[in-house]
C-alpha cells in the first residue's frame, strides 16, 4: 500500500520521484502562488510541477525558497519539473529555455523537465537537446508530455535515451489505456495532469457513493484511483485545506471491484487539446 505523502517510485534510470506532488497550471504569479507553494511544502508535498508557459516560474522559485526555509528541509528534498514550451522546441533553444526556466526558478538544476508537447518535426531535437542536459549532469530525468503511443515510437527510434515520463491528461473519463500500457511495457513511468477532470467528476454518483463508504470526498477517491493504477499525480489547487485533503488519500485503499467501477468511467473524453489536433 502507498501509504504517505513522500512515497517515491524509481524512474528507469534510478532517480526515485515521488507518487504525488502539486502542479501550478493557470496560478498566476503572486502572493496566492507563493503561498499556495508555501502551503504543499509546509504539509509534506515534496514535487511541484510548473512549465514555462505557465508564466510563474519566479514565483515558484521564491515559495521554494522559503518554503523550504520555514519546513527545515534542503532543496535536494524537493523534486521540482518544469517544461520546455512549443515555440522554443530546438536542439540550441531547448538548452536556452532550460537556462532561462533555471533563473526564473533561481535553482542550480531541475529534478525533471519535459516538451510540453509533440510538435511534429521539433520535438527530436529538443530530445537531443534534453539528452545533453542529461548527460552533463545538468537534470536529473528527462521526458515527455502529451505524448501519444506513436510520438513515443517516433521519438524512440532515433533517441539515445528513452524518456523516463510521459505527463498526459489522465482521469476516470480519460484512462489513456493504450498509451498507459505502451510506457509500462517501455519503462516509462506516466504522469496525470487534470486528475480530477477540473472537477467535472466531483457529481459523479459511483465515485461519491465510494467516497462515502471512506469518509472521504470525490477527489480523494480519483486520487487514490490514480495512485494504485501506478500514476504519479499532481493535482492543482492554492486554498491551504484543498492542498492539505487532496494529499489525504494514504489512509484507506480502494478495492479491485472499486478500481474496476473507476476505470470502467472512461469515454476517451479531454478536457484539454488531443495532441494530434492541438493548434501549436
Amino acid at each position: 500500500m502507498i501509504n504517505n505523502l513522500q512515497s517515491t517510485t524509481t524512474l528507469s534510470n534510478g532517480v526515485k520521484m515521488p507518487r504525488f506532488g502539486l502542479g501550478v497550471f493557470k496560478v498566476e504569479e503572486g502572493p496566492e502562488l507563493v503561498n499556495a507553494v508555501k502551503f504543499a511544502i509546509k504539509y509534506g508535498y515534496r514535487s511541484i510541477d510548473t512549465a514555462s508557459i505557465y508564466g510563474n516560474e519566479e514565483g515558484v522559485g521564491q515559495a521554494i525558497r522559503e518554503g523550504i526555509g520555514e519546513a527545515g528541509i534542503s532543496r535536494e528534498d524537493l523534486f521540482v519539473t518544469s517544461k520546455v514550451w512549443n515555440s522554443d522546441l530546438g536542439y540550441e533553444s531547448t538548452i536556452e529555455a532550460y537556462e532561462t526556466s533555471l533563473k526564473k526558478l533561481g535553482l542550480d538544476y531541475l529534478d525533471l523537465y519535459l516538451i510540453h508537447w509533440p510538435v511534429e518535426g521539433k520535438y527530436k531535437e529538443a530530445w537531443r537537446a534534453l539528452e545533453t542536459l542529461y548527460k552533463e549532469g545538468r537534470v536529473k530525468a528527462i521526458g515527455v508530455s502529451n505524448f501519444h503511443v506513436h510520438h513515443l515510437e517516433d521519438l524512440m527510434k532515433d533517441a539515445e535515451i528513452k524518456p523516463m515520463i510521459n505527463q498526459v491528461e489522465y482521469h476516470p473519463r480519460l484512462t489513456q489505456k493504450e498509451v498507459h500500457t505502451f510506457c509500462q511495457e517501455h519503462g516509462i513511468q506516466l504522469e496525470a495532469w487534470s486528475p480530477l477532470m477540473q472537477g467535472q467528476l466531483l457529481d459523479q454518483p459511483v465515485i461519491q457513493e465510494i467516497g462515502q463508504k471512506y469518509m472521504k470526498s470525490a477527489a480523494q477517491v480519483i486520487l487514490r484511483w490514480d495512485l494504485q493504477n501506478g500514476v504519479i499525480t499532481i493535482p492543482k489547487s492554492t486554498k491551504e485545506h484543498r492542498i492539505i485533503e487532496n494529499a489525504s488519500i494514504f489512509d484507506f485503499e480502494l478495492t479491485n471491484d472499486e478500481m474496476e467501477q473507476l476505470n470502467n468511467l472512461n469515454q476517451n473524453l479531454r478536457v484539454g487539446p488531443d495532441p494530434d489536433n492541438f493548434d501549436f
